[in-house]
């Protein structure tokens, strides 16, 4: 009984070494097998990485040319859509323009600017003014097209029209109607000066008043009665700034043949007067100077 009993357990025994040898041959035939894949994964890997980033290049560049073409396609419509509002609101736009002349005018009705609409545009009045008293009117004629322009007007032409306009006329309406009243009125009140100078003071001039048409350039001769003797006076006044109604530049030279001190220091005195008061108030001031030297003379 013992014998068989031993074949058994060898039998067992090498079934079991049997079993175990080929479990480690499967094993080794399945590491083989991945050590010889291994290089076939890592270049099917490698193919893949460089096939992705080819894709997103490629996507990349196609999100930027979608971009490009929404981008020409907005600003195409968006020139059309400007073009059409454009056509559109013109008209509007000078109806604008009229209704802002007419606020203008209707704002500034008491500082001497007027106007009524006309089927061009506007015709705006210019009523000059110095001291309170009344003066010339003058008128502009505008066509509120795009731009505005001057249809026709009655300013003298020694007024620089032209060059104000085309600084200020189609840029800012408002600031062209004010510079142009201002040189306008300006030219009234130096020319109401020297129209007063001539009129009320003639028996003060020796030599008759001489000016330019601007009335920027005056020059006379003058006398001043003294309590034995009249003295005689030639001044320049030359108004360099055109809207202005006083004088930038005064000169006055005595005209005897020797000046006292007291004779100089009316000059000078004279030369102040012309810069800081109109013509016809510093002649009045000169009248009065000699009606107070015959009262004291009766005194």
């Amino acid at each position: 009984m013992e014998p068989v009993n031993t074949l058994c357990q060898d039998g067992e025994s090498e079934g079991g070494v049997l079993a175990h040898l080929e479990k480690l041959e499967v094993q080794m035939s399945r590491s083989h097998k991945k050590s010889e894949e291994l290089p076939r994964v890592q270049r099917d890997e490698n193919v893949l990485r460089t096939k992705i980033h080819e894709l997103r290049h490629l996507r990349d560049k196609l999100r930027a040319e979608v971009k490009r073409r929404q981008a020409r396609v907005k600003a195409c419509s968006a020139n059309v859509e400007t073009n059409q509002t454009a056509e559109i609101s013109e008209q509007q736009v000078l109806e604008k323009q009229k209704e802002n002349v007419k606020a203008i005018l209707q704002a500034y009705r008491f500082t001497g600017l007027s106007g009524k609409l006309t089927s061009r545009g506007v015709c705006v009045c210019i009523s000059t003014a110095f001291e309170g008293n009344l003066l010339d009117s003058f008128f502009v004629d505008l066509v509120m097209e795009k731009p505005p322009w001057i249809h026709h007007h009655s300013i003298p032409v020694f007024i620089p029209l032209e060059k104000i306009a085309a600084a200020y006329l189609q840029s800012d309406l408002q600031r062209f109607l004010f510079s142009l009243c201002e040189y306008v009125n300006a030219y009234s009140g130096r020319k109401y000066q020297a129209d007063r100078l001539q009129s009320d003071f003639e028996a003060l001039l020796t030599v008759p008043l001489q000016r330019n048409s601007l009335c920027n350039l005056l020059s006379f001769t003058y006398k001043v009665d003294g309590r034995d003797q009249s003295f005689s006076f030639s001044a320049r006044l030359l108004y360099e700034d055109l809207t202005a109604t006083l004088p930038t530049d005064v000169t006055v030279t005595y005209q005897g043949m020797e000046a006292s001190t007291h004779w100089e220091e009316h000059r000078a005195s004279h030369e102040i007067l012309f810069r800081t008061k109109p013509l016809h108030q510093v002649f009045a001031s000169f009248s009065k100077e000699v009606e107070k030297l015959d009262l004291s003379l009766v005194s």
